[in-house]
């Protein structure tokens, strides 16, 4: 499942999702398996939304293979076909590895340089996965 338009500037999930898109897969993250009726009304706490312009979105996340849709008698159920950990561990997957495709060591050197920025304990999980790598070759 690959996202197709990547926002740099934006945050969050709104990186991978327009905002409804976003509000909708946090909703749906943050629980069990919803109808639109129930998504729509959690989303409604924050201001009015439309039933059909609720259901147009998910039943699209639907065909981008984001959400999944089980029918039981005549109500959908909808729930994400992967955790949000998991959905993100796969898009940074994916947007590092064009990262490094298309601009190679450059983008190494500058996550390297990123790391002046973070927690120590991130640092010594990076040793550690380079002296994997070493041992595998």
């Amino acid at each position: 499942m690959k996202i197709q338009k990547f926002k740099f500037h934006e945050r969050g999930l709104n990186r991978f999702f327009g905002p409804l898109e976003a509000k909708i897969m946090d909703v749906l993250w943050n629980g069990a398996e919803m109808t639109i009726k129930d998504v729509q009304q959690v989303l409604e706490r924050e201001k009015p939304v439309n039933f059909n312009t609720v259901m147009t979105v998910m039943n699209r996340l639907v065909e981008k293979g984001i959400l999944q849709k089980r029918v039981e008698g005549r109500t959908s159920l909808y729930q994400p076909v992967l955790s949000k950990e998991e959905f993100f561990d796969i898009q940074s997957k994916e947007l590092t590895h064009e990262l490094i495709d298309e601009f190679g060591s450059l983008v190494v050197n500058h996550m390297l340089d990123a790391l002046e920025e973070v927690d120590h304990e991130l640092i010594e999980k990076l040793e550690q996965k380079i002296k994997e790598l070493k041992k595998e070759r």
